[in-house]
């Protein structure tokens, strides 16, 4: 196993998200990367970037738990839930990244985010957390003064990794 993929499948595993292998025959929306009834299922072989693992578990992540077994990879508009969306699946997956002491690089990398990889990588790399304000209102993390007033640190840690 990659030597990322040794850190990012037990951390995923142990929060409650854990990653199988598998072969994966066809095309998947990322390469070697299919979500199955909730499940994240990756082929090792296939697998282009495997920082993208954190990014499809932000998105399983951010479902509601009782709607998290009925996610797949054809998303239809009955998935889509508030402070679910594409913008806190970055920002769940960049504080995975920064747990994990990631390289900014693996996580925004060159073939990913639909040319936006060198933008993005730039705003958080300032301190500017698109989609954090999503985790925020979902209590998975905290920011600002309001990480001040609780005592806690602020994004990019989080206080707990999954919806409910």
């Amino acid at each position: 196993m990659d030597s990322m993929l040794e850190r990012i499948v037990p951390f995923l595993a142990r929060i409650g998200l854990p990653p199988r292998a598998a072969t994966l025959d066809g095309d998947t929306f990322l390469p070697g990367i299919r979500i199955t009834r909730g499940e994240l299922v990756y082929d090792p072989a296939r697998l282009a970037w495997p920082a993208d693992l954190l990014h499809e578990a932000g998105h399983v992540a951010l479902v509601p738990a009782a709607q998290r077994g009925a996610l797949d990879d054809a998303l239809t508009s009955e998935q889509h839930f508030e402070h679910g969306g594409e913008v806190e699946s970055i920002a769940w997956s960049y504080a995975a990244s920064v747990q994990l002491a990631l390289p900014l690089t693996d996580l925004f990398h060159a073939g990913g985010y639909r040319g936006q990889s060198h933008g993005l990588a730039q705003s958080y790399s300032l301190g500017v957390y698109v989609g954090v304000a999503g985790l925020a209102a979902l209590g998975l993390c905290a920011v600002g003064e309001d990480a001040r007033r609780r005592g806690v640190a602020p994004y990019p840690h989080m206080l707990r990794w999954l919806r409910d």
